[in-house]
């Protein structure tokens, strides 16, 4: 690997299964918690098969109700499962500004936000190992 090439190396972002794994892990939520938080409308067995990839087109339905639950676009979840086709940069600008990083002196990249998410995970996944 040279140092230009990314850890994925996945020119189109991460999979739903990834994005749903690290937002889930950055919000600290368990895969029960999430069941509880969406009414049950998605079983905790059913994420794990999501984030795991073994389902990648979860019905629009579990997708709004992820997107509740996790406080993301729905269209992100769309995008991602293969609903809708992925905005233009011009389309984003003003919509990703906010999401991930406020404190970002520019609107982030999707991949931008993507390593931030999975870093995000990483340190919260660190720290809750730490305290026990």
């Amino acid at each position: 690997m040279t140092g230009k090439e990314s850890v994925t190396n996945k020119p189109t972002g991460q999979t739903l299964g990834e994005y749903l794994a690290n937002v889930r892990t950055s919000k600290q939520l368990s895969l029960r918690e999430v069941e509880e938080a969406a009414g049950g409308i998605v079983s905790n067995a059913y994420l794990s098969q999501l984030e795991h990839g073994r389902i990648n087109k979860p019905s629009p339905n579990i997708l709004h109700s992820l997107a509740q639950v996790y406080g993301v676009p729905y269209e992100t979840l769309m995008e991602k499962a293969g609903y809708i086709a992925a905005a233009t940069p011009d389309q984003t600008a003003s919509r990703r500004h906010g999401r991930v990083a406020t404190f970002a002196k520019d609107n982030l990249t999707k991949e931008e936000e993507e390593a931030l998410l999975e870093y995000l995970a990483f340190l919260r996944s660190k720290k809750g190992k730490r305290s026990l």
